[in-house]
């Protein structure tokens, strides 16, 4: 269902601001009123909340004001605590924790930005949420049965089948409803979640992480989501014993995500049956059609008693460089997209640009780039809507 931007606020809270902000310019009623080409009566009807603004007119009166809109549809006293959930290594320096910091309040400036500009544009990303996954907490089951039985029921809610999921990102955002941004962070962080009633779900994955380990990092944020998505939490790599049942599970949820049991078998046996045997060079191809990293693979296969436990230490012990290996198979990397913001986010951005809603030096603002690079993405974006091929339309926003 749209929600209309007077929506967001209380209307005699939305008149109130209005009513400020237009003194602070030193302008009269009629003056605002001719100006974005209304009655008088139409803005004292707007500033009493007796009469709900069209996206339109607040858009004209922030400019006459000049205030950005997000100071009319961002209600202070109804606005919830940005509370985050992220995923660090558990050896950190305070320094790490400073730098986390300020990307935190770029992360929550970005989703602010999105829910700014789905209002502006009176089109919403489409929440498919299930219901919390909370019966987990009630059952003596192993983390690793739940966590499958999580990830299966998951799989079959969005009709995923029981093969690789390549375009992860694109269908937590299109299909669940999560907007996903990557965003440069030190080494030792690895995903930031959070969620609240206004901005739902949001994710900031490490843009300087390979994309194997990225796709991993948004399947554990997509778990904390599933099942304990108000809870904010701090998660631990490589500190199992040390964390809650609710992280051990975040931690087991991939691998069943990303790798089903039933079509991971069917696989590993189709090769087996066909070669005589699994070699090495099968675990680099078969990890890269499920898009995981070569450990990863491999500790799945350990734990079906598929592969013999210390497989991936004995590689390592042999000198095993993948990234060689991935280039003399002709593995090429994973195709994904490794813009900063999400594709409705750029297409909502270039939509309010060019209906004039908001400007060139906004629209500037909300990519993070400058005016002259602004101009080149929004000629991409463009092409890329009249149809021309996607290499034509190229966006590279990994600086933003």
């Amino acid at each position: 269902m749209t929600t209309k931007i007077s929506d967001r606020i209380n209307s005699r809270e939305l008149g109130d601001r209005l009513r400020q902000y237009r003194k602070q310019r030193g302008l009269t009623q009629s003056e605002a009123a001719r100006d974005i080409n209304v009655a008088r009566t139409t803005l004292v009807a707007i500033e009493k909340g007796e009469r709900q603004v069209k996206p339109k007119e607040l858009i004209q009166l922030a400019r006459l004001y000049q205030r950005p809109v997000s100071d009319f549809v961002t209600s202070p006293s109804g606005t919830q605590p940005f509370a985050v959930q992220f995923r660090a290594a558990f050896q950190r320096n305070s320094e790490d924790d400073v730098k986390i910091q300020s990307i935190i309040q770029e992360f929550e400036q970005l989703c602010r930005n999105y829910l700014e500009l789905e209002q502006l544009m009176e089109s919403p990303l489409p929440q498919n949420y299930p219901p919390e996954y909370v019966e987990y907490e009630t059952l003596n089951s192993s983390i690793d049965t739940i966590a499958e039985s999580i990830a299966g029921r998951e799989r079959q809610r969005l009709g995923l089948g029981d093969g690789p999921v390549l375009g992860l990102r694109d269908i937590l955002e299109q299909s669940v409803g999560i907007r996903v941004f990557y965003l440069k962070m030190p080494a030792k962080f690895s995903e930031i979640y959070q969620y609240q009633e206004q901005l739902g779900g949001c994710m900031a994955i490490n843009l300087n992480h390979y994309e194997e380990r990225r796709r991993w990092s948004m399947a554990h944020g997509y778990l904390h989501f599933l099942a304990h998505r108000r809870k904010p939490v701090i998660d631990h790599d490589n500190q199992w014993e040390r964390v809650p049942r609710s992280e051990q599970l975040a931690e087991a949820f991939p691998k069943y995500f990303l790798m089903p049991t039933s079509g991971l078998l069917q696989r590993f046996n189709d090769i087996t049956r066909s070669q005589g045997k699994f070699t090495p060079t099968n675990l680099f191809t078969l990890a890269h059609y499920y898009g995981v990293s070569i450990q990863a693979l491999i500790y799945r296969l350990q734990d079906m008693r598929l592969l013999p436990y210390g497989t991936w230490e004995r590689l390592q012990n042999r000198g095993l460089k993948v990234k060689q290996v991935q280039r003399e198979l002709g593995l090429e990397e994973l195709e994904h997209r490794a813009d900063t913001v999400p594709i409705h986010y750029q297409h909502l951005a270039i939509e309010a640009l060019d209906q004039g809603i908001i400007t060139e030096g906004r629209f500037s603002d909300l990519l993070n780039v400058n005016r002259l690079e602004a101009r080149r993405i929004a000629d991409s974006l463009r092409n890329y809507s009249s149809g021309l091929e996607p290499e034509s339309a190229h966006l590279d926003l990994r600086q933003v």
